[in-house]
């Protein structure tokens, strides 16, 4: 242990010294890894977590209200399509009666098509009775009209005998022309009854067409629209699951919001007990071999981006604490507190020690900050500004 001189002797620069100097360095930090263990820190300042987790709250806030919002309309489209329905299924029982009216109408076509059928059998059989009549009766006459007219002369005694010949042949004459008559008449008969058949067939088609339309008319829009219904329905489900995952979501960014908002108050009440807790003077503070090494490759870590007057300031943080009673009174104990530094937390400043990372800039610093010199007075916390966040600004970091 040796008394503060702000800077090592720079005229002692033999390799052996060096070598020392290095192997010391790597077991005061593995002691210190034992003595002091790190904590998984986040990277970022308790206040810009906090304005973080204020910030993924309002967005879960804001897709909670959509997701309501979605909710309402998707209740409000589901009643309309329930009413819908409603409607359709009136229609239904409409469509149900007009069916059974229409069903009616068809057996009764049915029935007047099966009358006309046995009809026009009926009227075709006499046709062809009428026909094979007349056919037979014209062939006798061809055949035998000589022979007969013949018989008429010869076998007639007197002129009354030939005279009533004469009328059998006219009444014969007669009988043919009201048999051929009756023939023409059971023709247009059958004419009339074909076509009322095919009248009727042509209704009863139009009935099935109709009976179809009916059936059809409601019964697709009903399908579409339960289909629709159990879909809203499923639509609702997921939103209303979404929505109460978004709840517990709030619910537990509000926990973070409280812990956070308790440790950046704790913060601050720190920082103002060390300005008002008692502090010594720099001359008090022994140094240990390894500490200006320790608190340059820090600076490195958190301002090696930043001008020198910010590396100066982050320097300056570290001795700040160690010359308040509110922390650690050995920069080794300040550095190396649970959750304060994040690049020891990461790794980083352990990569840095090892590779000899801090430039010249940087234990420059540390030795001006080592001598008892500070640029933001009495601070004892940086980050990176943030909003509501008042304090000494330099280069990347806010001081307070």
């Amino acid at each position: 242990m040796r008394k503060n001189t702000g800077v090592t002797n720079g005229n002692k620069n033999c390799i052996s010294r060096k070598w020392k100097r290095a192997v010391s360095t790597l077991l005061l930090l593995s002691v210190l890894s034992l003595a002091f263990p790190v904590t998984s820190v986040a990277t970022e300042s308790t206040k810009q977590k906090l304005e973080e987790a204020k910030k993924k709250k309002e967005e879960s806030q804001g897709r909670l209200e959509d997701t309501k919002d979605d909710l309402v309309e998707m209740h409000e489209e589901k009643q309309s399509l329930q009413g819908q329905l409603d409607t359709l299924n009136l229609q239904l029982e409409e469509v149900s009666d007009n069916l059974e009216d229409i069903e009616e109408q068809i057996e009764d076509k049915i029935i007047d098509i099966e009358n006309t059928q046995t009809e026009l059998e009926a009227a075709r059989d006499r046709e062809e009775e009428q026909y094979a009549s007349m056919k037979k009766r014209i062939q006798f006459m061809y055949e035998k009209q000589n022979y007969l007219v013949l018989g008429m002369f010869l076998g007639a005694d007197t002129f009354s005998d030939f005279l009533n010949q004469s009328n059998y042949f006219e009444q014969l004459s007669a009988y043919d022309r009201r048999m051929f008559e009756e023939y023409i008449q059971n023709r247009q008969y059958i004419e009339e009854k074909e076509a009322i058949l095919q009248e009727q067939h042509q209704v009863l088609k139009e009935y099935r067409v109709k009976e179809q339309a009916e059936q059809s008319r409601v019964s697709g829009l009903v399908s579409q629209t339960s289909g629709s219904i159990k879909q809203y329905t499923n639509d609702i489900s997921d939103a209303e699951a979404r929505a109460r995952a978004l709840e517990d979501e709030i619910k537990a960014q509000e926990r973070d919001i409280n812990k956070l908002e308790e440790k950046l108050a704790e913060e601050i009440r720190l920082s103002k007990l060390a300005r008002q807790s008692k502090w010594r003077n720099i001359s008090e503070v022994t140094f240990a071999d390894g500490d200006r090494t320790l608190l340059a490759n820090l600076i490195y870590c958190e301002a090696g981006a930043e001008p020198y007057e910010g590396m100066v300031a982050v320097g300056a943080v570290v001795i700040n604490r160690v010359l308040s009673s509110v922390y650690p009174d050995t920069v080794v104990g300040v550095i190396y507190q649970s959750k304060q530094f994040s690049p020891v937390a990461s790794g980083r400043l352990a990569l840095a020690l090892a590779d000899g990372k801090a430039t010249d800039a940087c234990y420059k610093a540390a030795d001006e900050a080592m001598k008892g010199y500070s640029n933001v007075g009495n601070c004892v916390y940086f980050r990176t500004p943030v909003p509501g966040l008042s304090g000494i600004n330099i280069g990347g970091h806010v001081f307070y």
